[in-house]
């Protein structure tokens, strides 16, 4: 990839940023639908957070075969019949409101997740291998996180606000606008898409019929790095989604009773520090390791979380929040929600470091490598349903005891798993 810097690549670089916003945008709907439906259909805490769990479940089912799709078709086939898939979906969730059915709002999450894990497949490695080195590579990586940070800002603010104060109105058909915005965004995305001409990094372009010795199983770094994108991932979501829905549940495992509106700015706010942590972690990328990056940010959200643990959860501080006329106002919240919120400045830059970490070194066995990664992803469904269980028999704050785990973990990777041991396999 040395002679990649010499073309001019902007315009698909800046394709691949909007299919990240398009990816958080899509994806972040399943936070704040988790408050809806559990309203709507009286579900508990897991119950609620199944459509965030069909949604990544879908990465478990789609992963390797969009990984093999990508080496077959290329990037843009690819990213093109994910975008069809994911207008798909999204209209058959706008449909489970117009029914008021918790089946068929459901089956729309995970056939949106599928096409989330084949664009997820496509923007990652591309990115990645546009990048002239490592630290390049992760760069972009971070200012692909920047937009998709955008995405997931507004959604729960959006959503919160289309939910309103009348508790007895929160269904699914109150969340359309932003259904539509959804399913425009994949329209225009589609017809700008089919117009742009992307390149093939990774893609070989000789059909060879002998199989390979070797896979990206054949890595320590790369599977442990699988390991730990499906905790990241598990980490990121299960922060947002449980502290929404402790804020917004009435008694019960310690809920809290906050105004809806005032929790989707509070959640808003989380995904906005990963917006500001991920523009820092471009600027910072070129210049810092993703390994240092990582095990830095681990760290410090090992010590919030621990905070946001043990500090009395009827201590209250006026937080600052991201509203939905895009500015900034306060809301009266507990410590332990201002340090879970706090947390998105740590999360912000863990996916472009353990993705730059993991597939560091794999050459041609790195679109393979993307779509098993891709795989992973179902922890973002898998943990925070996990964690929603431990929320309904411990309470709300306890369930964060499988965060710290997580977070552990990660920089356990970043401190010795990421370290590349196999590197007398061949890779050209």
């Amino acid at each position: 990839m040395n002679n990649t810097q010499k073309k001019n690549y902007a315009l698909p670089i800046a394709m691949m940023f909007s299919l990240f916003f398009m990816i958080a945008f899509v994806t972040g709907l399943q936070n704040p639908m988790g408050v809806i439906v559990k309203n709507q259909f009286a579900a508990s805490n897991l119950l609620a957070q199944l459509g965030n769990l069909a949604n990544f479940i879908a990465y478990a089912f789609m992963g390797i075969p969009a990984g093999m799709l990508l080496q077959k078709i290329g990037y843009k086939k690819t990213a093109l019949a994910a975008i069809v898939v994911g207008f798909v979906g999204v209209a058959i969730t706008f449909m489970s409101g117009q029914v008021a059915s918790f089946i068929v709002y459901i089956i729309g999450a995970f056939i949106s997740g599928l096409s989330m894990c084949m664009l997820n497949t496509v923007v990652n490695p591309l990115l990645n291998g546009l990048g002239t080195n490592e630290k390049k590579g992760n760069q972009l990586l971070q200012f692909g996180g920047s937009i998709n940070s955008i995405g997931a800002t507004i959604v729960p603010v959006l959503v919160g606000y289309l939910m309103g104060t009348n508790e007895a109105a929160r269904t699914i058909a109150k969340a359309n606008p932003a259904l539509f915005l959804a399913m425009g965004i994949f329209v225009l995305a589609f017809l700008v898409l089919y117009f742009v001409d992307i390149p093939q990094p990774f893609i070989s372009k000789d059909k060879k019929t002998t199989k390979e010795s070797h896979s990206p199983f054949s890595f320590r770094h790369f599977i442990l790095g699988a390991v730990a994108i499906f905790i990241y991932v598990g980490v990121e979501v299960g922060i947002p989604n449980i502290a929404n829905l402790f804020m917004t549940t009435n008694g019960g495992a310690g809920g809290l009773g906050i105004d809806t509106t005032v929790a989707g700015t509070v959640v808003g706010t989380y995904w906005f520090l990963m917006l500001c942590g991920r523009l820092l972690g471009g600027v910072l990328g070129g210049k810092i390791s993703s390994k240092i990056m990582l095990s830095t940010m681990t760290t410090i959200g090992l010590v919030f979380i621990l905070l946001a643990i043990l500090l009395p959860v009827g201590t209250m501080v006026n937080m600052p929040v991201f509203r939905s006329d895009i500015s900034f106002g306060f809301a009266l919240v507990p410590i332990s929600i201002m340090f879970l919120v706090l947390c998105g400045l740590c999360t912000s830059v863990m996916w472009g470091s353990i993705f730059n970490l993991a597939t560091s070194g794999l050459g041609k066995y790195t679109a393979a490598a993307s779509g098993i990664f891709m795989m992973m992803v179902c922890g973002g469904g898998i943990l925070p349903a996990i964690q929603g269980w431990i929320a309904d028999i411990a309470g709300f704050i306890n369930s964060y005891w499988i965060v710290f785990a997580g977070i552990a973990y990660m920089l356990f990777y970043a401190l010795i798993g990421s370290k590349n041991v196999n590197k007398n396999i061949s890779v050209e």
